[in-house]
């Protein structure tokens, strides 16, 4: 397989501040941990910045200028409780959703069968018209607006195994059934969101929420149970993974217990699937992971999966 990973220097420039979990070091990890000769054969691309019109496909474009104008010259602001922007956010954001948008393009031409984008800040979390969750835009709802409207790819799914359920995500998915989420997280747990009984406008929501201390065996059965079966039905022409890593057992958000091989395992997974249903067509997109070393290793694991698988 061949895999493109997509960043950028500025994603390291968003800097909430040193106490704030979602931290430039989290990127720094995981580009060190892929910068080992073991990585050699990964295909490395500069995250070009999205244009406003891709992001108002899933934000209106009067949201994309209220977020870039609350960029701050100097110091930080915060938009809510937990999300904070300094000089440089505006930037990092634009390039974050731009990632997965030329990640689909390079997809979609052939130039890799797949990529990961190491970017941030994250995205799952943001509403239509709501910057929250250390998330200031959709940047997987941005790649999925974009493979369908530019490539035709008419049915997309995305799969999200953050810890936290992807409000943001499902809002913008929820009343178009030929749009899929499927979320495996913690229940209950923030952002509140993300119960079992909602399901979207055509049973296109899937969500299977996760009691702590639940680990690897009740991450898998919803792997295989819920999961799989539901996007399997669905037949989508296009694979996103929402790849938030703080599930895991040594994350200090959460309390779900899930370690490094269940991240390749479910990367194998998806790609068993993406390859039957549309060609191998994935993109996978960062979200969160808050314990540094947890989130190298396991970030580690699914990008050497999605090259030897």
């Amino acid at each position: 397989m061949s895999t493109l990973l997509f960043s950028h220097p500025a994603c390291e420039q968003h800097d909430p501040g040193p106490l704030h979990p979602e931290n430039p070091g989290r990127l720094k990890a995981i580009m060190k941990t892929l910068d080992s000769p073991e990585f050699s054969g990964l295909l490395r691309r500069e995250a070009p910045r999205a244009e406003h019109g891709q992001i108002a496909r899933v934000h209106p474009d009067s949201f994309v200028h209220e977020v870039l104008a609350a960029i701050p010259d100097h110091g930080d602001r915060m938009l809510d409780a937990d999300t904070i922007v300094s000089p440089g956010s505006g930037e990092a954001a634009l390039r974050a959703a731009g990632a997965v948008v030329a990640a689909v393009d390079a997809v979609m031409a052939g130039e890799a069968d797949n990529a990961f984008c190491a970017v941030r800040p994250p995205g799952h979390h943001a509403e239509p018209r709501q910057a929250m969750g250390f998330c200031l835009f959709n940047n997987v709802a941005v790649g999925a607006l974009h493979a369908r409207e530019v490539h035709r790819c008419h049915r997309v799914a995305v799969v999200d195994f953050d810890v936290h359920h992807g409000n943001g995500t499902q809002a913008m998915f929820w009343d178009d059934p030929d749009l899929f989420y499927a979320s495996t997280h913690q229940f209950p747990f923030y952002p509140g969101t993300g119960r079992a009984q909602e399901r979207g406008v055509a049973n296109n929501i899937i969500n299977v929420p996760l009691p702590p201390p639940a680990g690897s065996a009740e991450f898998r059965q919803a792997m295989r149970d819920c999961v799989i079966p539901a996007m399997t039905r669905f037949e989508p022409e296009f694979v996103f993974i929402s790849a938030g890593f703080d599930a895991h057992a040594d994350d200090p958000l959460a309390s779900l217990n899930f370690v490094e091989e269940d991240y390749a395992w479910a990367t194998q997974q998806l790609m068993e699937l993406a390859r039957s249903a549309c060609g191998g067509r994935l993109v996978s997109v960062l979200e969160g992971g808050y314990d540094h070393a947890a989130l190298a290793s396991c970030a580690a694991a699914h990008v050497r999966t999605l090259m030897r698988f």
